[in-house]
């Protein structure tokens, strides 16, 4: 089950018993197939992992030996140098053991890092290639800032969950073990059951007060990933912003965010300072019961003051792992609320998918046909009904209409970014969904109304349509979208950055790189998407020269708002409500005085009136200037 748009619910829960189920998803991960030099790392940290339990156990014995000594020193008669080298050595060997185990646990870390952080690059890239393979009807519904955080504390949990169930939970389970033995067969039952019960209450206690404080974590992730979605978009729109005022109004957006961000957060802290208030009250709870005992036994001379040290150091020694297991399991357990969102991205299924045996697209000259299409975002709203078609290869069909006719959802379903509920979309006789998608999206170039850039230089996103493509191809296809002599003027040339959203460059010079992408793709079908429609008349007519020489001998396919553009088009489709209205030459549609002609003596009208204003500007302009050159005369 799949959550909703803002990724508020989960589904799958830090509550839910997922923590196993948790590690049988990361296992693959930390012992990878095909990887034995890694797999021999994670033997080795296991060895390196119990020896330094073992050595650990030594400790408090050096500690216990070295407190005897040096309590029974008039024991010991003359030479001195006898009474100074038992205590000495016991001294010497308790600090050398403990910094051997230390060096222990820093191997079994060391060896460990390159395991751990295989499993967080893997499951990172699986993520990322998982949420690309994503339907577009998901990323609608997703805000960008908040996916990203999502994967963000994502990553970091997976981080945390490997490192802390294997190279803590398994050590803390064996030092418990051995130190129940010790207790048992050197003190006696009693001393077992204390630190036995000891143990019970404080993890009891840890798991109640981390289940409680997962609540807090997941209102404080909320908080955040709320705070950064409108950062990001505030961010993303900042010419909006500035275009009508608002900062102070995004400001407090942001800040309410950052008040709900602030108001969870100090919750988490506080939760954290009474957890471990309660537990170092229950553990010096057993320590004061296991020291008495010890005590006891002292003063009736059934153990030495060693013995006393032994016991404190012993459990002051298990303190540490017992700190780790109230931290071990925080951390799993907000690590694995932190990834839920990722699991939940991970658990969404491909709208959109190869059927088994889907074989590539076959070449051919790049016939498209669409036969009686129906489709519809939502059941309750179709948006195309029955549309049937067909662009010959190397011809050029238009799609027009007024908004909301369904004339870019035809360019989506061409590129089956969604599939069709009935009809059949065909390239050279072939279904689109018999074939792969890679294949299918290869064959196919779009240059589209709205062109955004990636954030890196002009070369880099001229290259993105071929990005095995060589420098000579790069520039090449720069002059026939007539963008070489801009791009060799600019101080970097190729390499000047094109800034986020290709913010630094105007709309036309965007729009030809856009084309100079598509010609590098050197694809046989063509999808102009009102790519002219958002450009001024003069360089409308610059980008259209360029766009006649991209589409010279493929099949194209125009989505049109400005119908001067198409006036030379194979045939002319004329939606309206989802159905063909009118279907023709310009000549034809002209002729038939219907949609079409009405649409287009709407924007010859505009055109003229434009025209007329621009005229009318001009000479008002000539009529200041002739004035001010004309001497008055009195």
């Amino acid at each position: 089950m799949v959550r909703g748009p803002d990724m508020a619910e989960k589904t799958v829960t830090a509550d839910s018993g997922s923590t196993l189920r948790t590690l049988r998803n990361l296992w693959p991960y930390m012992w990878p197939a095909g990887r034995p030099d890694l797999r021999a790392r994670v033997v080795w940290a296991t060895v390196y992992l119990v020896a330094s339990k073992l050595v650990l156990i030594a400790v408090p014995y050096f500690f216990k030996w070295a407190t005897d000594a040096l309590g029974s020193t008039h024991k010991y008669e003359p030479p001195l140098p006898d009474f100074l080298l038992v205590p000495a050595a016991l001294v010497i060997s308790y600090n050398v053991v403990r910094v051997f185990q230390a060096g222990l646990n820093q191997l079994r870390d060391a060896l460990f890092a390159s395991v751990g952080q295989y499993a967080v690059r893997k499951l990172a890239y699986k993520t990322f290639v998982h949420m690309h393979e994503l339907s577009l009807r998901f990323h609608l519904e997703r805000r960008t800032g908040g996916l990203s955080r999502i994967i963000e504390r994502g990553v970091k949990g997976i981080e945390a969950i490997v490192r802390f169930t294997i190279l803590n939970t398994l050590p803390t389970i064996l030092e418990f073990a051995l130190t129940a033995v010790i207790f048992a067969l050197a003190y006696g039952w009693l001393y077992v059951l204390v630190v036995a019960a000891t143990v019970a209450v404080y993890t009891w206690f840890t798991v109640w007060a981390s289940d409680w404080r997962i609540a807090i974590r997941r209102e404080m992730n909320d908080s955040d990933t709320d705070a950064n979605t409108k950062a990001v978009d505030s961010l993303l729109n900042f010419e909006t912003v500035k275009y009508f005022n608002n900062e102070h109004m995004e400001a407090e957006r942001f800040d309410r965010s950052m008040a709900r961000y602030e108001a969870a957060a100090t919750k988490t802290w506080t939760s954290l300072g009474w957890l471990n208030f309660g537990q170092a009250v229950i553990f010096g709870a057993g320590m004061l019961a296991v020291m008495l005992l010890s005590a006891r036994e002292v003063a009736a001379g059934t153990q030495t003051i060693g013995d006393f040290v032994f016991v404190n150091a012993m459990l002051m020694q298990l303190s540490v792992p017992l700190n780790f297991v109230g931290f071990i399991y925080r951390e799993i357990r907000q690590g694995l609320t932190d990834i839920e969102a990722m699991f939940d991205l991970l658990d969404v299924k491909q709208e959109v998918t190869d059927r088994p045996g889907a074989k590539p697209l076959a070449a051919g000259p790049g016939r498209v046909e669409f036969r009686d299409v129906h489709f519809a975002y939502d059941a309750a709203r179709p948006i195309l009904r029955g549309i049937s078609f067909d662009v010959p290869a190397g011809g050029t069909v238009a799609i027009v209409g007024p908004s909301g006719a369904g004339k870019s959802t035809i360019s989506r379903l061409l590129f089956r970014f969604y599939d069709i509920q009935s009809g059949a979309i065909l390239i050279d006789g072939q279904d689109i969904r018999d074939v792969t998608q890679e294949s299918l999206r290869q064959a196919i170039g779009m240059v589209p109304q709205d062109t955004v850039l990636f954030n890196d230089t002009i070369a880099y996103n001229i290259r993105y349509g071929r990005p095995e493509a060589g420098e000579a191809d790069v520039r090449h296809a720069a002059e026939l979208a007539q963008i070489s002599g801009f791009i060799e003027h600019l101080p970097d040339g190729y390499e000047a950055m094109v800034g986020e959203r290709g913010l630094k460059l105007s709309g036309g010079e965007k729009q030809r790189v856009a084309i100079a992408r598509t010609i590098l793709k050197a694809p046989p079908i063509l999808i102009l998407d009102e790519a002219t429609s958002a450009l001024d008349t003069h360089t409308e007519r610059e980008i259209q020269f360029a766009l006649d020489q991209v589409s010279r001998d493929r099949t194209t396919l125009v989505i049109a708002h400005r119908l001067s553009t198409i006036v030379s088009a194979d045939e002319i489709i004329v939606l309206k409500d989802g159905m063909i209205a009118e279907r023709g030459t310009h000549p034809q549609l002209i002729e038939r005085r219907g949609l079409y002609a009405a649409m287009w003596d709407r924007q010859r009208e505009a055109v003229e009136a434009e025209e007329r204003l621009r005229v009318a500007r001009e000479t008002d302009e000539l009529g200041v200037v002739v004035r001010r050159r004309t001497p008055e005369v009195n």
